[in-house]
């Protein structure tokens, strides 16, 4: 990755965007979004305050910066030529972000910030990442399908479950696969 430029023009320093980064997902973890601040994140990651006001204006774009890349990777899965094991391979995958995932817990928080904060509401509306990931997937197993939909019809499973608190592990990833495949591609059957 390149060097970006900061508001100011200047070159961000990668590794010290890398400590800010892991900084806020660490305090995340220990401290919990409320109790987080921009001291406290500059302080772990061992720059100034100064240095990580010049990059983001607030503790929800560097998580959601974090977040972000996170998510691409762990919601990336190389794709198979079997459409069922494809879309299972996924579900689990978004199973263990939402779940087990340092990313997928800075989404949470900033899902239930976005609940009261405009401005996260908006950092989160300007990209979906989500729905970046599984479009792939869609794009692969049903490529005549409404995107849009078939997104929605895959996450939206899964994303409730797991926010409104249910037990995840009660959830069958190919059964959830099997209903997916068969509301984008009527009249085909799936065997498992």
């Amino acid at each position: 990755m390149g060097e970006e430029r900061d508001r100011g023009g200047r070159p961000r320093s990668e590794l010290a965007r890398a400590a800010v980064l892991w900084a806020v997902d660490d305090l995340l973890v220990k401290v919990g979004y409320a109790a987080m601040t921009m001291k406290g994140i500059a302080e772990l990651a061992g720059v100034s305050r100064m240095t990580v006001y010049r990059w983001w204006s607030t503790k929800a774009e560097i998580l959601f910066e974090a977040c972000v890349d996170d998510a691409k990777e762990e919601l990336t899965v190389p794709p198979v030529d079997d459409p069922l094991k494809d879309v299972t391979r996924y579900l689990e995958a978004l199973r263990r972000f939402l779940t087990r995932s340092h990313a997928g817990a800075a989404y949470r928080a900033l899902l239930g910030e976005a609940q009261h904060d405009p401005e996260v509401a908006a950092l989160l509306a300007g990209r979906d990442i989500l729905g970046d990931t599984a479009r792939a997937v869609v794009s692969r197993v049903a490529p005549g399908a409404d995107h849009d939909r078939a997104t929605g019809l895959l996450i939206g499973p899964m994303f409730f479950w797991v926010l409104s608190g249910r037990d995840p592990a009660r959830l069958d990833p190919v059964e959830l696969a099997r209903i997916f495949l068969a509301e984008v591609s009527p009249g085909n059957t799936v065997d498992g």
